[in-house]
């Protein structure tokens, strides 16, 4: 079964986590949907470095967080925060890649 990922989350946002560093969290709505995207590892660092364009090395992490029925995963920031040339200076419009996300589940 295919599925957008927007269409079975409630939160699917992106933050700074310092001026170096840019967080994600993507929240579930229903656990058996959660439940299934992390059995699969769905959300895993080849489609982080996919949608964002990194290497391995600018993922920091992807953490599975079964109480929160969440996914969080970081990079490190190609400009840092406030520099000439950062265009979202909170970090706050950079999930947009993973909104279009479709998952076999």
């Amino acid at each position: 079964m295919a599925i957008k990922l927007r269409d079975v989350t409630q939160v699917i946002r992106s933050k700074n986590a310092g001026s170096f560093i840019l967080t994600f969290d993507v929240i579930f709505k229903e656990n058996e949907v959660y439940k299934k995207v992390k059995e699969k590892q769905l959300i895993n660092r080849d489609l982080v470095k996919k949608l964002y364009k990194v290497s391995d090395d600018e993922i920091l992490d992807v953490i599975y967080f079964d109480d929160a029925l969440a996914v969080k995963f970081n990079i490190k920031r190609k400009i840092p925060s406030g520099n000439f040339g950062d265009r979202d200076i909170y970090g706050a419009q950079q999930h947009a890649p993973i909104l279009d996300v479709v998952l076999e589940l």
